[in-house]
C-alpha cells in the first residue's frame, strides 16, 4: 500500500494514500508563525491542515512519484538549510535524513538535503516510491524494499560506506544517546546530532537532548526554550529558536549566519501558540 503517515502543522496526524489526503487529526497547537508568514495560516484546523498538505502534493509532488527532490534554501535558518551549508563547505561528509518514499537516506548533495527535508514535516512511516529511490540511488537508502525509518541503522550504514563526519537528524533523546555511544565505538567517526520535531516533549527528554545533541530546534516546546535559555547556549532566531548546544553546533550555526550575510533584527517576533 502506498501510505505515508505524517505529523504536521501542530503535530496533527495526517495520512496520505496514493497521493490523496485521507485522514487529518486534531493539532496540538493552534498557531505557528512560520506557516502564518509563508502560507497565511492564522489558525491550525483540520481543514487548514488538509489544504496545506494538498498544496505540497500539488506544488512539489510530496508523497508521489512526481516529487521534486532538488531545491534551493527555503528558510534563513532551519536544520536542512544548515546541513546544506555544511555539505557545501565540506564540513560534514554526509547527512542521514528522513524523507517520504525512501525513509532513512544518506545524502551528500546540499540541494537534495533541502529538497527532501526542507519543506516536509515529520514522517512517522512511509512506503517505497520507486522514482524517489532511483533518483537518490538505492545504495544510499537504508531499506529500498520497505523505506524503513531508522536513524541509528542509517548512521551505521553511513559508517559502513566510509563516511567519517556524519550529521544525523533525530527526534528522540534515545536516538541521540545511541549515536553518542556509537561514536565512542568507532574510531575516527564523528556524529553531529540535529534534533527537531520536539513540540510536546517532556522536560526530562528535553534535558536529555541538551546533554547529547549538537543542534536543537525550539519548535513549540516550552521546555526546550526554557532549558536553552537557562543554559545560556548559543541561540539563533526569535520565533522558532535554534540552539547551538555544543561548540560544534554553535560553529555550525555561525557558518550559516555567515553564509546568508548576517541576521535581521525582529523587534516583535511572534511565537507558536500554545507552547507545550
Amino acid at each position: 500500500m502506498d501510505e505515508h503517515v505524517i505529523e504536521a502543522l501542530g503535530k496533527a496526524r495526517v495520512v496520505v494514500r496514493d497521493g490523496k489526503v485521507v485522514e487529518v487529526g486534531e493539532p496540538e497547537i493552534n498557531y505557528c508563525p512560520l506557516f502564518d508568514k509563508y502560507r497565511g495560516i492564522k489558525e491550525f484546523t483540520p481543514e487548514a491542515i488538509k489544504e496545506n498538505i494538498e498544496f505540497r502534493i500539488k506544488d512539489f509532488g510530496m508523497c508521489t512519484g512526481d516529487r521534486i527532490l532538488r531545491m534551493k534554501d527555503f528558510l534563513s535558518f532551519g536544520v536542512s538549510e544548515t546541513l546544506g551549508t555544511l555539505l557545501e563547505e565540506n564540513i560534514i561528509d554526509c547527512a542521514v535524513i528522513v524523507s517520504e518514499g525512501c525513509g532513512t537516506v544518506i545524502v551528500t548533495d546540499p540541494e537534495f538535503v533541502q529538497g527532501m527535508a526542507g519543506r516536509i514535516s515529520a514522517f512517522l512511516s512511509t512506503s517505497p516510491i520507486n522514482e524517489i529511490i532511483d533518483a537518490v540511488g538505492p545504495q544510499n537508502v537504508l531499506d529500498p524494499e520497505k523505506a524503513e525509518i531508522n536513524q541509528i541503522k542509517g548512521a551505521l550504514k553511513a559508517i559502513d560506506m566510509g563516511y567519517k563526519n556524519i550529521a544525523v537528524t533525530i527526534i528522540s533523546p534515545d536516538d541521540a544517546k545511541m549515536l553518542r555511544d556509537m561514536e565512542k565505538e568507532h574510531e575516527k567517526v564523528k556524529m553531529y546530532i540535529f534534533a527537531a520535531h520536539v513540540t510536546g516533549m517532556s522536560r526530562d527528554d528535553a534535558e536529555a537532548l541538551f546533554d547529547t545533541a549538537d543542534v536543537v530546534t525550539g519548535c513549540a516546546s516550552k521546555y526546550i526554550r526554557e532549558i536553552g535559555q537557562n543554559r545560556e547556549v548559543f541561540t539563533v532566531g526569535a520565533s522558532i529558536p535554534i540552539y547551538g548546544v555544543t561548540e560544534a553546533g554553535e560553529n555550525f550555526l555561525k557558518r550559516r549566519i555567515e553564509k546568508i550575510g548576517g541576521l535581521k533584527d525582529k523587534s516583535e517576533a511572534k511565537i507558536p501558540d500554545p507552547l507545550i
